[in-house]
């Protein structure tokens, strides 16, 4: 590690209508050096570094690029000048290829620079395209449709795509949330070889134990201020929990019990062909019941046939003993089903849409009568799920792509709320939101099973699935492999199923 940073932020301020985002920050990162950037959701972290990625305009303090004072205008004018982001929510393209959504704007051209006609080499893009894949270890095509990637596969066509740049300086918003155990170390493999490269690295992430595997240094925002920054090997992920958080966190995972009650939703033999085959459990009033399996194992294709977002090939459910016929998420909701997504970007919200709007939206339709909207009450009862969740929001008419993304959680989860269901699904609820929010998410969801709701909670870190749930059903391939019990569910069982080491067990 040089002396000199090669990049340096001094007294940086950013404010947003209600909001100090940002207050006199300072932060540096030099060659060959992998810096962690922590703090809880609304700390600072992402606006921090969207200043730096030139996607926000600092309202005031100073950047530094190589010594020299920069003033970044764009996200194109920071590629430019070395420094490339890849976002926590996807910016891809959804209706191009790989290859197209990788070398957006700058693509190979027949004869050069100095043809009047100017064609895109799509051989050639696709070949440079394929050498960043095989470098992130991604098992997808350049000519493949984003569209029909899984999360996992489009985050390392992310990772791939801001590598293809030149940068000296990377920043990783989040980029494992999506990943598996074995996509992560790859990623890091990566991470190792840029910095050996003399590049320097920003990473953030809210896994913990990340940090002390892959950072030189961890730097701490809280409330839009630097807290500190202190050498990887001199801290320990408790002590990152106070400096974060400002208090210790005695219990991560607040659990409690709740009365199991009948059967609310009874699943036969979901099937979609080529995703999810002959899936069958049921699920309880009052249960938890965790979804566990490794990337591409069918959780979420899942999930999906449940809520209608998907076409069923076969297969039956049942609510409260009824059978229900399933063909759209309308049908979903009137049957009592509610579906919190894993990509709470493109998913769950209307980013552009106010707090109030993304709440009422599936329910709007409650509350009227003889054609005519009763908006005070719907303005009363939005505001009191924002109370109850306790969603950090100046006023219901903030728009919600000014929240952090734990508060963005929360809309979601008020969103269907709202709807009273019988059953709430959870993809990867914690995905991508602060310790302190995770806490108040896993208390929520202990509070609702106590109201007698049917929880599925997919999830791909199993700590949370170990602690969270009162069964866990394993997935591999597509198919159920194992359901196991609170009582005999470890880390070991869990991923002998996962990997179909093991023959199913258990009470569907």
């Amino acid at each position: 590690m040089q002396n000199q940073p090669i990049l340096q932020v001094k007294g940086v301020s950013k404010a947003f209508p209600g909001v100090q985002a940002l207050s006199d920050v300072d932060f540096e990162v030099y060659p060959g050096e992998v810096v962690a950037l922590l703090g809880e959701n609304g700390a600072g972290k992402s606006t921090l570094m969207k200043i730096l990625a030139g996607a926000y305009q600092k309202d005031s303090g100073q950047i530094y690029l190589n010594d020299q004072e920069i003033e970044l205008t764009s996200p194109h004018h920071a590629q430019t000048m070395g420094i490339s982001i890849i976002y926590q929510e996807f910016n891809l393209v959804p209706t191009q290829t790989v290859a197209a959504n990788i070398f957006t704007g700058r693509e190979p051209l027949y004869g050069g620079a100095g043809r009047i006609l100017k064609m895109v080499n799509k051989q050639e893009m696709e070949r440079a395209a394929q050498e960043m894949l095989d470098i992130v270890g991604a098992h997808v095509k350049p000519t493949d449709m984003i569209r029909s990637l899984p999360v996992a596969e489009r985050q390392l066509v992310e990772i791939a795509k801001a590598l293809s740049f030149d940068s000296r300086v990377i920043i990783m918003d989040e980029p494992t949330s999506a990943l598996g155990d074995e996509e992560t170390q790859n990623l890091f493999k990566i991470v190792r070889s840029l910095k050996d490269q003399g590049r320097a690295v920003i990473f953030i992430t809210h896994r913990l134990k990340e940090v002390f595997e892959i950072a030189d240094r961890i730097v701490v925002l809280r409330d839009g201020r630097l807290v500190g920054s202190v050498p990887a090997q001199d801290t320990s992920i408790d002590g990152l929990i106070s400096m974060m958080v400002g208090r210790s966190l005695d219990q991560m995972y607040q659990k409690e019990t709740a009365e199991i009650g009948d059967v609310v939703m009874r699943v036969q033999g979901l099937t979609r062909y080529g995703a999810v085959e002959d899936v069958s459990f049921e699920l309880r009033r009052g249960e938890i019941l965790g979804f566990a399996g490794l990337v591409g194992a069918g959780r979420t294709e899942t999930a999906r046939l449940l809520f209608g977002a998907d076409a069923l090939d076969g297969g039956e459910i049942w609510i409260d003993g009824q059978k229900v016929s399933i063909h759209s998420p309308e049908d979903a909701i009137r049957a009592g089903i509610s579906f919190v997504p894993e990509d709470r970007g493109s998913q769950g919200l209307v980013l552009l849409l106010s707090v109030f709007k993304n709440e009422v939206l599936p329910t709007m339709s409650h509350f009227t009568r003889f054609g005519l909207l009763d908006g005070a009450t719907l303005q009363q009862r939005a505001q009191e799920y924002v109370s109850r969740l306790n969603v950090r929001t100046p006023s219901l008419e903030q728009k919600v792509m000014f929240l952090s993304g734990g508060n963005q959680q929360k809309v979601v989860l008020a969103k269907w709320l709202m709807s009273n269901p019988k059953v709430l699904i959870l993809d990867e609820p914690t995905r991508g939101i602060d310790v302190g929010a995770k806490s108040e998410i896993y208390a929520l969801m202990s509070q609702l099973a106590r109201n007698g709701i049917g929880i599925i909670m997919i999830s791909s870190e199993l700590p949370e699935i170990l602690a969270m749930s009162d069964r866990v059903l394993v997935m591999c391939e597509g198919r159920v492999t194992g359901i196991i019990d609170r009582q005999e569910a470890t880390q070991e069982a869990i991923m002998a199923y996962a990997t179909r080491h093991a023959s199913v067990q258990g009470t569907i």
